[in-house]
């Protein structure tokens, strides 16, 4: 349950975020709306975050038919974990990434590319789907689903303030008013925001998830298999309509980043995640 507990935290910081810079912005009738409006935004991202997310990246539901092997590892791995199957989703897209979504086990989701499917062995793929599982298992689909969505929505929040600055903000007489420079540095400061959101759960998450699902499928040596192929492969065919909204879903970060950047992925290396999992095998 340290999901529910995370997500109610994380979304009572961000309304609190709202209505302040409502009140920036429009004083306080921009409080009082930014308050209804956090309200909805509170609601859409708890019950429609996992849809919202599919619908970004374009996901259409996966037949049994279409990949008999994925059902089949997924619906031994679900009855091993005493959970659901989750629904399976197939994103239309040559790379090679997976992601789970959704609220709890009984409302969780995993998509797949086509690239990952035709890319990875059945044990490999086993690995993949362990770990997703695994976010559905420590309530991280959640949390996570959640965060893209309102990351998105800080954003959108962001361009308002943008907009307000361009245009002088309210009127200097209404002392209720932002003044345009607090209106500026607030649309430097929400998307740094959200980026921190991100950050702060994303890492630790695909740790306990990679050990997790190492246990899970019985062998860490699949998944450690199954990071050095995509890692390669995803060098040469990234994800093209990765978003940073919903980067820090994705098994791997469809967002490429070295140096610098690299500080601010949503993933940990792949180098350590692999280390860990190696410390796994040798400890038995």
């Amino acid at each position: 349950m340290t999901g529910y507990f995370k997500t109610a935290v994380l979304l009572v910081l961000l309304t609190l975020l709202v209505i302040f810079c409502g009140y920036a912005l429009g004083g306080r009738g921009g409080m009082t709306a930014a308050f209804i409006f956090s309200c909805l935004m509170n609601f859409g991202a708890y019950a429609f975050s996992d849809r919202i997310v599919l619908a970004i990246h374009r996901a259409q539901p996966l037949a049994d038919g279409e990949a008999p092997e994925v059902f089949a590892i997924v619906r031994k791995l679900s009855a091993k974990a005493g959970i659901p199957m989750p629904r399976l989703y197939l994103l239309p897209s040559a790379a090679a990434n997976a992601f789970a979504t959704g609220r709890d086990p009984w409302h969780a989701s995993i998509a797949l590319t086509h690239g990952i499917v035709g890319l990875l062995n059945v044990e490999e793929l086993e690995g993949v789907l362990a770990h997703e599982l695994s976010h559905v298992l420590n309530y991280d689909i959640l949390l996570s689903s959640v965060v893209a969505t309102l990351a998105g929505a800080l954003s959108m929040v962001a361009s308002m303030f943008r907009w307000s600055s361009l245009w002088g903000g309210r009127d200097s007489d209404d002392r209720d008013g932002g003044h345009p420079l607090v209106l500026l540095l607030i649309a430097v400061i929400m998307p740094f925001v959200a980026m921190l959101v991100q950050l702060a759960i994303a890492r630790s998450r695909e740790y306990g998830a990679d050990e997790r699902g190492a246990r899970l499928c019985g062998n860490p040596l699949y998944l450690v298999s199954a990071l050095k192929k995509l890692d390669a492969f995803s060098k040469q065919l990234p994800l093209r309509d990765a978003v940073p909204a919903t980067a820090h879903l994705f098994l791997l970060s469809p967002l490429s980043g070295k140096g610098w950047s690299a500080l601010f992925s949503t993933h940990p290396s792949i180098g350590d995640r692999i280390a860990r999992l190696m410390t796994m095998e040798k400890a038995g």
